[in-house]
């Protein structure tokens, strides 16, 4: 099942790949409000409103960059589930 909550502490392999997400999610998240505040910065000036338009663009890619890195990261650990059941099922479990 997609966004279990339990599923991220199955394994090792379960926490590095739950916590790489993590990690890549925040950076996402800081890019995304960095580049929000620079560009309302640069709204403040007229002469400056195209590049600032281009830091809401590029952050607002970041936003929707978000719920895709959460739904490859809960497909992963699906699979990583499905993997350790076949080694179980290999190893006679």
């Amino acid at each position: 099942m997609l966004f279990s909550s339990d599923r991220r502490d199955n394994s090792p392999d379960h926490r590095r790949l739950y916590a790489a997400f993590e990690i890549a999610y925040t950076v996402v998240d800081f890019t995304a409000a960095g580049l929000f505040i620079v560009g309302s910065i640069l709204f403040f000036s007229e002469s400056l409103m195209i590049p600032g338009t281009w830091c809401f663009l590029i952050g607002s890619f970041c936003f929707a960059l978000k719920p895709t890195l959460r739904l490859i990261r809960e497909v992963r650990l699906a699979r990583l589930d499905d993997l350790q059941q076949l080694a179980d099922r290999a190893r006679g479990n």
